[in-house]
């Protein structure tokens, strides 16, 4: 059982900061990779950036390519993204997900709000 839980949104105005945490359960955290999606209101959820296990490997979706960093430290079971020069098509609820064994996990999800 793997539990995901983030924190960090908040309403900001375009061209801010923020980082968003993914907190893990589970002693297994760093075997697996994690990724970050997010959905806009009427929108599909759609992919934004995933982390490998150890952190080598990551990978972005096109539009957040040299805004959005992520990063993971396995000591503390924690999976951020850093997001900058924030846009109003940001705005979304953001969330973590992993997949375990052919289970997938999401948590709750953290809004993320960017006024023009």
């Amino acid at each position: 059982q793997v539990q995901l839980v983030e924190s960090g949104g908040g309403l900001v105005h375009a061209g801010v900061s923020l980082r968003l945490s993914c907190a893990a359960s589970g002693r297994t955290f760093s075997s697996y990779a994690i990724g970050w999606f997010r959905q806009a209101p009427g929108k599909e959820r759609e992919f934004v950036a995933a982390i490998s296990w150890s952190g080598a490997g990551t990978n972005y979706i096109d539009s957040v390519k040299g805004r959005f960093t992520i990063s993971r430290d396995n000591g503390k079971n924690t999976v951020f993204l850093q997001m900058n020069s924030l846009k109003p098509e940001d705005t979304a609820v953001y969330y973590c997900h992993t997949a375990v064994k052919g289970t997938n996990y999401w948590g709750q999800g953290t809004q993320v709000t960017v006024s023009s």
